[in-house]
């Protein structure tokens, strides 16, 4: 018998115009988790999206800021659970794996991840530029964090209650799900990746990404996370960087000024000069940037344990 009996679920379902499957994907819910309440939060939809989903039997909010974070934003302050399960309203994620999922949250894990990559993901997605970017953002976190996540960028998870009430949304858009794993990944919470079946839309279902905007967003959110949680690397690296440059060129001018007893090139020198300056004042602002965000990280771990401990009452 599945532990998720004895807990209170909530299937989360963010949606914008999904007219053709939401009304299967709130079935599916229903059949696999049928304690569970389901939550379409319906983002400015122009068809009868909402309309199914309450025929359907499913809690329908509105969520008038645009944006697939803004409604996760939204779901995760008004929705009280011990196990959260997020999904795409478009019928791409397997219903069928939720219990699972759930289970996994229910043995102590932060965060479960619907791994799709390590079965049909790639088979099953007909847009080659999807998979090349899904393909180097894995790349490009696991490197910086020393990680082994397959999956960074799926839209089918499940969360615990601390994770959900602890975790601060940024992103406005799709990029949403980068961040969450990058941010799991930066204070060491605890993940599990279950691979899941996933299945390319229906058709008559359009799907909303933008390959290259919503890329551009996510390689942005990235930069931008490297920068606050990695500032040591980001920019001592810069520093580093800038500081070899100027000293190799300061080395040039010194060899000119070794044979000729002249310094002929003043404004390479000043330049290399403020190169060095600019590397060491780069490095010196990693290493105190670099101090703040293990203060953060410490505190987010005294706000999560406090959390959990009001939760446990």
């Amino acid at each position: 018998m599945s532990k998720s009996l004895n807990a209170s679920v909530a299937v989360l379902l963010p949606c914008y115009n999904e007219e053709v499957t939401i009304g299967k994907v709130v079935r599916d819910f229903k059949a696999a988790l049928p304690d569970a309440d389901i939550y379409v939060y319906d983002n400015n939809s122009t068809d009868r999206t909402a309309e199914i989903a309450a025929d359907e039997g499913a809690i329908v909010r509105k969520e008038p800021r645009q944006g697939k974070g803004n409604v996760i934003r939204a779901m995760f302050e008004d929705i009280d659970a011990d196990v959260y399960v997020m999904a795409d309203g478009d019928d791409t994620y397997p219903a069928d794996a939720a219990p699972a999922m759930v289970d996994k949250v229910l043995e102590g894990y932060d965060m479960v991840i619907g791994d799709r990559l390590s079965s049909t993901y790639f088979q099953e997605n007909k847009r080659p530029f999807h998979n090349f970017g899904n393909r180097l953002v894995r790349g490009s976190i696991n490197g910086l964090f020393h990680a082994n996540v397959t999956d960074i960028m799926t839209g089918y998870r499940a969360f615990s209650f601390t994770f959900v009430k602890t975790y601060p949304v940024l992103s406005r858009g799709f990029e949403v799900e980068t961040e969450m794993t990058i941010h799991s990944l930066n204070n060491n919470l605890r993940l599990y990746e279950m691979p899941i079946q996933y299945r390319d839309r229906p058709e008559g279902s359009v799907s909303k990404l933008d390959t290259v905007g919503d890329g551009i967003k996510v390689m942005g959110t990235i930069f931008r996370m490297i920068r606050e949680y990695k500032p040591l690397p980001f920019f001592g690296g810069i520093g580093c960087v800038l500081g070899v440059l100027g000293v190799v060129l300061c080395g040039t001018v010194t060899v000119d000024f070794w044979n000729t007893g002249m310094v002929a090139r003043f404004p390479t020198l000043i330049g290399a000069v403020m190169l060095v300056i600019a590397g060491l004042l780069l490095f010196v602002t990693g290493v105190v940037l670099d101090v703040m965000a293990k203060n953060d990280r410490k505190a987010f771990i005294v706000e999560s344990n406090s959390f959990a401990m009001l939760r446990r009452r």
